[in-house]
């Protein structure tokens, strides 16, 4: 999901300096709504690798196959982008119709990823992801980018949530992401007394007991029920500010210009930093998550001076 985040910015450059472009997207099936928020993307066809790899010889499976290889196939495109640069992506792009572009063998996340490639571009990848991001459709396609990334991305806040609250991301998809427990609560405990009710997101049960765990006790903090990605987005966008673990989400909503303050355990946040219009501060890196203190300073500084 984080891939994906990083990306949007490409379809605003690529609509930017090739105004009658057409740009359809792949993605994972559970992902595909997000890149459906931004407008300037024409059609997003889902795939589902993940599920298919399960049982990839059953009958249904291959009927799925086959559908989604029709539709992929529908067009012959200008340019194929592999943006993700693994083998399982370029595998996936090679069977598009058109000349495929990626990063070279010293350039792509899975270096052998670049076999794939009829064209390789050199994208060092010690920089920010959405910077890769841009670089590589940039190079594909012959325009130079400038400029703050335009994420593109818009989403309203669904009725029924609290006047002023805050979106909380205490979860992640490897346990090596996760912050202790009781720097959450001091976290929680922090956003009540400012008048922002914590809403805690969760997307399975081990994650929303984790979030009931946090929550108990903290006047108006809240589990929420899982949702899909529209939904989650507009919980986001209406958020005062954001605290989360580096993951998808807490990448959304930096990309909707939310304030949001992400906390790294396992990760260099320089390679993968939340990038938005609005407050960010991104914390700790590689076996150096931050202290509840560090986190709790930045929450200061996010948050209006009125409700500090």
């Amino acid at each position: 999901m984080g891939d994906i985040v990083h990306a949007l910015p490409a379809v605003s450059d690529i609509i930017r300096h090739v105004p009658d472009a057409q740009v359809d997207w792949v993605a994972e099936e559970a992902f595909a709504a997000l890149p459906a928020l931004h407008p300037d993307v024409a059609d997003v066809i889902p795939v589902a690798l993940r599920r298919w790899r399960k049982n990839w010889f059953d009958a249904g499976v291959r009927a799925e196959r086959g559908n989604f290889l029709r539709r992929l196939r529908a067009h012959r495109y200008d340019a194929v982008i592999d943006l993700q640069g693994l083998i399982k992506s370029a595998l996936v792009a090679r069977r598009a119709r058109g000349p495929l572009h990626g990063c070279g063998f010293r350039s792509a996340r899975d270096p052998f990823a670049a076999l794939f490639y009829g064209h390789r571009h050199r994208v060092v990848f010690e920089q920010s992801a959405v910077v890769r991001m841009r670089l590589l459709p940039a190079l594909s396609l012959g325009y130079e980018f400038s400029g703050p990334p335009d994420f593109g991305v818009r989403a309203e806040p669904p009725p029924g949530l609290p006047a002023r609250y805050a979106a909380i991301m205490p979860s992640a998809s490897r346990a090596t992401k996760l912050w202790d427990e009781g720097h959450w609560r001091a976290v929680l405990a922090r956003l009540q007394v400012a008048g922002c009710a914590p809403l805690l997101f969760a997307g399975n049960d081990e994650e929303r007991a984790r979030a009931q765990r946090l929550a108990q006790g903290i006047e108006g903090a809240q589990a929420l029920p899982r949702m899909g990605l529209a939904d989650a987005a507009g919980v986001l966008a209406g958020a005062a500010v954001v605290v989360g673990l580096d993951s998808g989400l807490t990448h959304l909503a930096g990309a909707l210009g939310r304030p949001t303050i992400g906390i790294y355990a396992d990760y260099d946040p320089a390679l993968a930093p939340v990038t938005g219009a609005g407050f960010i501060a991104c914390l700790g890196g590689p076996g150096k998550p931050p202290s509840a203190q560090e986190v709790l300073a930045a929450i200061g500084r996010a948050l209006p001076e009125a409700a500090r």
